[in-house]
């Protein structure tokens, strides 16, 4: 899952990786909650949780974007 307002941006890192685009973001993107970063993010956190366990388990990435120039990002697994 992203948290990102540039669609270039997850579009790049799907070609770059070999990423299937049909995996990110499942629920949409977080954008659609609107900001702060910090609830949106989690809600972001949770929703790729609720992804995982739906698909059995598996790792997870979630990646924020803010303010222009920061970035941060969580890899989680779900057993």
């Amino acid at each position: 899952m992203t948290h990102n307002p540039l669609a270039v941006n997850d579009l790049w890192f799907a070609k770059a990786l070999g990423f299937s685009l049909v995996n990110m973001n499942p629920y949409g993107c977080s954008l659609i909650y609107g900001h702060p970063q910090g609830p949106t993010g989690m809600r972001g956190i949770v929703e790729l949780v609720h992804a995982l366990r739906e698909r059995g388990g598996g790792l997870g990435l979630f990646a924020g974007w803010a303010a222009g120039d920061m970035g941060a990002a969580i890899l989680l697994r779900v057993e």
